[in-house]
């Protein structure tokens, strides 16, 4: 509704620890649309500039407009070439790596008068832009390669048939391209873009197939268009071409503040309504979603018949430790998180280091310093434990990480690290694992005098459970793992604890396992967010739990 949807889907889709969805969102290609709004503010304000400048410089408009969109064209071509490079993923929907593909139909428009090419140049031309079109989604990887330089190859193929343009030859483009049923095809062309997508992925959803068939796509094309004509027809043009909106502009206002009135509203209720579902279920959750508390042998249970699972679908993405009142700095591309509580001077420091499952540990640490006064901070990275030995499968981004991170803790002397120990790899097919150099790296901050408390890794499990439970509600151990695929019988721990006196073991394996199964879900709450990683809500849950085991391993005094 705001057009800042590309800024959202490039944030997306970096971020680690974002939900991953199996379906794509039928409006998730309003995201170019996104972009044209931006543009069609900006670009005014470039001629408003250019008007300024002609006037108090005395310049000639045109140059000077081909100046500035000229500059526009060549920074953001060299931005998009880098950032594509290094982070495709978030260029592929950043307004700054584009626009350069819409300076380049402005330089078009500014330089094509003085464009004189023969006719048999501009029928070559016609038929080479129409050509490059056409094998432009069969020849590259959009997906992978776009915008960068590859963009080039779309956008100046456009330019070739504009410059083309009308050759009254028989054998030009522009014989073809103005053929009666490809101008009415055009007349429809955005409302076609708006309608050929959400009738996809709604066809896929309702086949449960990955893709469409030739038929099935031969069909979706058809009703496409059919849409397309209908909405030009009987909503796109009479709105646009209203000669009551036309003769004064508080009107077309009016039309412009029903339509968003129109979306506006359905969205917000529909929000407001999962808002306060979300409330209404998290205000019985004692009741209904005692997760970790189920497993109390003095457990009484109370939920109503029928109690939906927590977290829902809508607060899953986001159900990771919140440092409210503190600040995170969080780097999706180098999955960094970054975090503090916020206090600065508190009875006790604790930093929690290591990988993303020892970032979810902060949700316990977090609750326990808001009733202590505790400092916490956090330093974490995905998929990069405790260790500089590359040799252990961490990578050398993670190895030059953890050495940055070491210097800094035995800088900074907490009164207590805690992270993680094994690594569970149910996904390799390979047993839980402790590395030496984990072992290596606990030796350093216990030789600095500093305290350790490692606890032992959560199960990774084979599928992604959401999806799962999504595609079979109910199926708790099926969406779970076996406990033999992801746990020695005996923790790895036992080997290396008589080296390691100042370092305290923690083990919540029995609060996430029975004795064959890790379910997905554990006294109504929905144990992983994805495949590995716990969720706040359960984590939420076992705090109790981890406190007390906390407290006895610390001796520290806990409220």
């Amino acid at each position: 509704m705001f057009y800042y949807q590309n800024w959202f889907l490039a944030s997306e889709s970096v971020n680690y620890y974002a939900a991953e969805h199996s379906v794509a969102s039928p409006l998730q290609h309003f995201w170019s649309l996104s972009i044209q709004g931006q543009i069609f503010i900006l670009w005014p304000l470039i001629f408003a500039l250019a008007a300024v400048l002609a006037r108090l410089g005395r310049l000639r408009i045109r140059p000077l407009l081909i100046l500035l969109f000229g500059t526009v064209f060549a920074v953001s071509l060299v931005f998009s070439i880098i950032t594509t490079a290094n982070n495709q993923a978030f260029a592929y929907f950043d307004t700054r790596t584009r626009l350069w593909e819409f300076a380049l139909g402005s330089l078009l428009a500014l330089v094509l008068p003085y464009l004189k090419f023969s006719r048999p140049t501009r029928i070559v031309l016609g038929w080479l832009g129409i050509a490059a079109m056409l094998s432009c989604g069969i020849v590259l990887q959009v997906d992978q390669q776009f915008p960068g330089y590859m963009a080039l190859w779309p956008t100046l193929a456009a330019a070739c048939v504009i410059v083309a343009g009308a050759t009254d030859s028989n054998v030009g483009a522009d014989r073809f391209l103005s053929w009666k049923p490809l101008v009415k095809l055009g007349d429809s062309s955005y409302a076609l873009y708006l309608f050929h997508w959400p009738l996809l992925v709604t066809y896929l959803v309702v086949s449960g197939r990955a893709q469409a068939g030739p038929v099935a796509g031969l069909g979706i094309i058809l009703a496409s268009i059919a849409a397309a004509w209908l909405a030009t027809r009987f909503i796109d043009a009479p709105l646009r071409r209203n000669k009551l909106m036309e003769q004064k502009r508080g009107r077309a206002l009016a039309v412009v503040l029903v339509c968003a009135t129109l979306v506006g509203v359905p969205l917000a209720g529909w929000q407001l309504q999962g808002h306060l579902q979300n409330q209404a279920l998290l205000a019985q959750a004692a009741k209904n979603n005692p997760g970790a508390a189920s497993l109390s042998p003095d457990f009484v249970d109370r939920a109503d018949p029928g109690a939906p699972v927590l977290p829902t679908k809508t607060a899953l993405p986001d159900d990771w430790p919140n440092f409210d009142g503190g600040n995170c700095k969080t780097d999706g591309k180098e999955l960094l998180n970054l975090c503090n509580n916020g206090v600065e001077d508190g009875r006790k420091s604790i930093v929690d280091m290591g990988s993303s499952h020892a970032h979810v540990l902060n949700t316990p640490l977090l609750e326990m310093a808001k009733k202590n006064d505790w400092s916490i901070t956090s330093l974490t990275k995905g998929y990069c434990p405790l260790g500089e030995d590359t040799s252990t499968g961490i990578t050398d981004s993670c190895a030059e990480f953890n050495k940055a991170t070491m210097a800094k803790v035995l800088t900074m002397k907490p009164d207590l690290v805690v992270t993680t120990i094994t690594r569970t790899n149910v996904l390799w097919g390979v047993p839980e694992e402790l590395d030496n150099s984990w072992v290596d790296a606990v030796q350093t901050l216990n030789s600095a005098g500093i305290e350790v408390v490692a606890v032992r890794d959560t199960p990774r499990i084979p599928q992604n459970v959401p999806e799962c439970l999504a595609e079979s509600p109910g199926d708790d151990v099926g969406c779970g793992a076996k406990k033999v695929d992801v746990f020695n019988d005996a923790s790895p721990t036992e080997a290396v604890a008589a080296s390691l006196p100042d370092t305290k073991f923690l083990d919540f394996t029995d609060y996430l396992c029975d004795d064959k199964n890790c379910p997905a879900i554990i006294g109504n709450v929905i144990v992983y967010k994805d495949d590995n990683h716990i969720t706040r809500t359960y984590m939420e849950s076992l705090t109790p739990v981890f406190q007390r085991e906390f407290k006895a391993a610390t001796g520290w005094n806990v409220k």
